[in-house]
């Protein structure tokens, strides 16, 4: 693989300046895809939730490129990760994260995801056993009816039906816990956060990579699936979710067996909440030695 130069975009170039990783490209399973890539250590994969790209991981990607080799790739369709959405299939996005792994991976990887990419992640430990190292679902779907709290809901089809700048502010009001805290801690890199992803939701192709992303991963699976993940399994849960409430993370830990890491005054969004917090609960969960898990009968 020999990914080409950052890909030009001047907000997201702006964006993404003077992290410590570099922006590639390269063509996994025939799809032309951006990812982020940089520092050493064990490899951790970051799944972004729909509509967004991987820039969602910002708050905690300098300090997690410390300690491990971080690959945080915009999903087909998102940002920029180009594909004809018609020609995809839920399959196909399995082998374009088998083959993302593949390529850039050199063993068994942790894999990060949150809300539709916890899904993906969740059905890909299911499809491909061998693969990781470890999965860690982040305010995730796939374990219930996607049913969100009707203000959310109605916050979100405002945004994608007419996107601009005060409903994707008013929608994030409502993802996060404090966004005026959040706000306050990404600083400069607030503005053309916000700018990319309005002007991403205003593309047709963005919503309807997003939709056919729902649509395909966000049917929960079932009990039965869920115990063919062999992969040692951690839950990491904003107690506020008005998404997906953290009793569907109680209710899988507790059948399960997985442990569950609840953060206090987060949303759907823990790493941009308390991205501190988030990060001593994602390190604990990578460090603890697995044991089987003890489910429910």
């Amino acid at each position: 693989m020999t990914p080409t130069s950052t890909f030009e975009h001047p907000v997201r170039k702006q964006l993404l300046a003077d992290l410590p990783l570099v922006e590639r490209r390269a063509t996994i399973a025939g799809v032309s895809t951006a990812y982020l890539e940089g520092g050493d250590g064990p490899t951790i994969v970051l799944l972004h939730g729909p509509g967004e790209f991987a820039a969602t991981w910002l708050p905690v990607l300098p300090q997690l490129a410390r300690s491990h080799h971080v690959i945080a790739p915009d999903l087909p369709g998102h940002g920029a990760s180009q594909t004809v959405v018609g020609q995809l299939t839920g399959r196909q996005v399995l082998d374009w994260l088998s083959d993302l792994i593949e390529q850039t991976s050199p063993g068994q990887p942790a894999l990060v995801g949150r809300v539709v990419g916890g899904a993906i992640g969740a059905r890909f430990a299911i499809d491909r056993p061998d693969r990781l190292a470890h999965l860690v679902l982040v305010d995730s779907l796939g374990l219930a009816p996607f049913e969100p709290e009707p203000r959310f809901a109605l916050a979100m089809h405002r945004f994608l039906g007419q996107p601009n700048r005060p409903n994707y502010e008013r929608f994030m009001e409502f993802c996060a816990y404090d966004l005026d805290g959040a706000q306050k801690r990404w600083g400069p890199r607030w503005d053309p956060y916000a700018t990319y992803a309005v002007e991403l939701a205003q593309s047709a192709g963005m919503q309807a990579a997003m939709g056919w992303m729902l649509a395909e991963f966000a049917t929960p699976l079932s009990p039965a699936q869920l115990d063919r993940i062999t992969t040692p399994t951690t839950l990491i849960w904003g107690r506020d979710d008005l998404a997906t409430p953290v009793a569907v993370a109680q209710a899988t830990a507790a059948r399960q067996g997985w442990p569950l890491h609840v953060v206090d005054e987060a949303g759907d969004d823990p790493p941009l909440d308390q991205p501190t917090i988030f990060l001593d609960e994602l390190r604990a969960a990578l460090d603890t030695t697995p044991v089987a898990p003890q489910r429910e009968a």
